[in-house]
């Protein structure tokens, strides 16, 4: 039987047949895509006439299309309905993609003819776009190594297979540990916790084949469980096991492999002439410099360390009188900020959770989508990867935009996070294709399932990353979507959160699961009163760990990187009762891969323009201002990567903005 991965699909919108692909199909698939892939890219480095930018860089633009679509499914697979086999193929595939992508950037006759293209760049009569795709795809062999030679040229693919080995590892590790931990809850440990958790820990159990409810290391479940379990004995205990993640001392800890990762790090940027990862790393971002990097961080660190000592002082004070003394303690944070916010803003999860069905904020993400650009959802019978999966059409009058594509419920099986990816990008070279997008999430499941807020704005987020990928309208896939500098890409996401604010979004959809009624207008009131409530808590976990990404990279590599991890939250003044929000051993967007090495500031990064952008819209006239959507989508959506980030913003907003509107969007100065 030929293999369905090396077919062309004729499928409904060319969607990937998963009811005919097994895991049998994938390593000959691969095999078969990366010889392919080889006879491209040695046809364009022999070509014996004259390099241009057809011949050369739109060749390689239009090389490894067999390869794009088996890796376009087996990642999509393996990162969330995971098996012993796919983990072993993905042992397998990493260093084998590592030294093909290597070989290529090491192709001397090939960087010769970029290299070529680049020299005679004047001369040509280039797009804007042609010329970004140029610079983008020259600057790119030149920091893979392709000016290397000799001994430092085989040490750079020594290093970069390495590092390929060591990032699937730590992936795989720290889903063992969160996969094989669970506490069993007797029905007496169950007191106090509202039934949403308890539905949620019945369901978790069942999934465990345990005899009865459990907490899994699942964000979706331990977070709700040490904010309502009146059991400080249990919350320190599930605590504990979430922060030892990685760091059990057996063949799942990953403290070594991090070290390992780092030292490789270094090595790899100072081969290319770099002071230090940091150095490279940002070279090719918006903030440019590590210095750039910790100036806005320690800018926004002074308010919110200042903010959450002061919350400390009132939790502590609200434990004492619950008749617990010492001091406040990381698994007593959420459950005390739990109960002040009950207090202060009169909310009680438990009531409020039956207002955010998982159905209706997919519903609501959908009509801002349709309100601001012309989007339209229809449901799609189309097999699947997993049962839990959902499939729509986009249109925009009519015409198809995209395939989009939910995975929301937390199981063993998928990793812990939330992510969207594109199993195939807008392009329209060499020919046009449109984008199958894909949210993975991990929502406690139930029926019906509901969302807490935090919940929610993760569905949001996610699904401005899926618009940046819906919208994109370029030639190139090379800059399509998603395909930005890494403090930019954040961007959409975030700004897309602000519409979950929206009183009148939450009024039309944020409605009871059980009797359909609106949220009444007075817990309305007091949600988005709540929306900065905690703060102080949530900016310093974050930008904790972005300190310590910082500090990891931005300097000689450290032996021993829990003690420079402990050296940094020290210099910074870190409030006792708080944890980083990724402590080393579990920090998968650092160590998984180089995506956010050196990068995990660009969440604040794109939040200080998110901030900025969204008053674009209140400054208009309003959420949903149609020439503000406009803009949006063709200077920020549109473009992917074709212009600069800081030119693109600019052309939006006529500006570069500064960090007070991001400070006052969470509360911590005076609005």
């Amino acid at each position: 039987m030929t293999n369905p991965l090396l077919q062309d699909w004729q499928t409904p919108f060319g969607l990937a047949p998963f009811d005919r692909i097994s895991d049998e199909d994938f390593a000959p698939a691969l095999e078969a895509a990366l010889t392919a892939h080889n006879a491209e890219i040695e046809a364009i480095a022999q070509n014996p006439d004259e390099a241009d930018f057809a011949n050369t860089i739109e060749a390689l633009e239009a090389a490894g299309g067999a390869l794009d679509k088996v890796l376009g499914v087996f990642f999509t697979v393996a990162g969330a309905d995971s098996t012993p086999v796919r983990e072993e193929l993905q042992r397998d595939f990493s260093p084998k993609l590592a030294a093909h992508f290597s070989e290529i950037s090491a192709n001397k006759a090939l960087f010769a003819r970029v290299a070529a293209v680049w020299d005679r760049r004047d001369s040509l009569t280039l797009s804007d776009e042609q010329a970004r795709v140029l610079m983008l795809t020259h600057r790119g062999f030149v920091r893979s190594g392709a000016a290397l030679e000799g001994a430092e040229e085989a040490r750079m693919k020594q290093i970069k297979g390495r590092l390929a080995v060591l990032g699937t590892q730590f992936t795989q590790n720290l889903l063992a540990d969160e996969r094989s931990w669970f506490m069993e809850l007797a029905e007496e440990d169950l007191a106090g916790l509202p039934d949403f958790v308890v539905d949620a820990a019945r369901a978790a159990g069942e999934e465990k084949r345990a005899s009865g409810p459990v907490v899994t290391l699942s964000r979706s479940l331990i977070v709700p469980f040490l904010q309502f379990s009146p059991r400080r004995d249990l919350r320190e205990k599930a605590f504990r096991a979430w922060e030892a993640r990685g760091a059990g001392g057996g063949e799942t800890d990953n403290r070594a492999i991090a070290a390992e990762i780092l030292a490789l790090r270094e090595e790899r940027a100072k081969l290319l002439g770099y002071e230090n990862f940091a150095a490279y790393k940002l070279e090719t971002e918006m903030a440019k410099t590590p210095e750039a990097v910790r100036g806005l961080l320690m800018e926004v660190w002074e308010p919110a360390r200042a903010q959450a000592n002061a919350d400390a002082e009132v939790l502590t004070s609200m434990m004492h009188a619950d008749g617990v003394n010492g001091d406040l303690s990381p698994w007593d944070w959420r459950y005390y900020a739990e109960k002040r916010r009950a207090a202060e803003h009169d909310l009680d999860e438990a009531a409020l959770k039956p207002y955010f069905q998982l159905d209706r904020m997919i519903d609501a993400a959908f009509d801002c989508a349709t309100r601001l650009f012309g989007l339209e959802f229809a449901p799609l019978d189309v097999p699947l990867y997993h049962p839990d999966c959902r499939a729509w059409e986009v249109t925009r009058k009519g015409e198809h935009i995209a395939v989009f594509i939910g995975d929301y419920f937390a199981r063993g099986s998928k990793r812990s996070g939330a992510w969207c990816s594109a199993m195939r990008a807008q392009a329209k070279f060499p020919k046009v294709q449109s984008p199958v997008v894909i949210n993975v999430c991990n929502f406690a499941k139930s029926d019906p399932a509901l969302l807490s807020y935090d919940d929610a704005r993760t569905l949001f987020h996610e699904f401005g990353h899926a618009l940046h990928q819906m919208l994109s309208d370029v030639t190139y896939e090379s800059v399509s979507g998603t395909s930005v500098a890494r403090d930019f890409v954040e961007l959409p996401s975030q700004l897309y959160e602000h519409w979950l604010e929206v009183p009148e979004v939450l009024g039309k959809f944020a409605t009871h699961a059980r009797t359909g009624a609106p949220m009444p207008g007075e817990m309305l009131d007091k949600v988005l009163a709540a929306a900065t409530f905690d703060m102080g808590f949530q900016t310093v976990e974050y930008l904790a760990s972005a300190l310590v990404d910082l500090a990891f990279h931005d300097g000689a590599a450290p032996d021993d990187p829990m003690a420079r991890q402990a050296e940094v939250l020290a210099g910074i003044g870190m409030p006792e009762a708080i944890r980083m929000r990724h402590a080393t051993p579990q920090f998968a967007h650092v160590f998984s891969g180089d995506g956010y090495s050196s990068g995990y500031y660009s969440y604040m990064w794109s939040e200080v323009m998110d901030a900025d952008a969204f008053e674009a819209f209140g400054e208009a006239g309003g959420a949903f201002e149609p020439g503000i959507a406009a803009a949006l989508e063709q200077h920020i959506l549109s473009t992917g990567g074709s212009r600069d980030a800081a030119e693109l913003y600019v052309a939006f907003r006529g500006r570069l903005p500064g960090v007070e509107a991001l400070l006052r969007g969470r509360g911590l100065i005076a609005g």
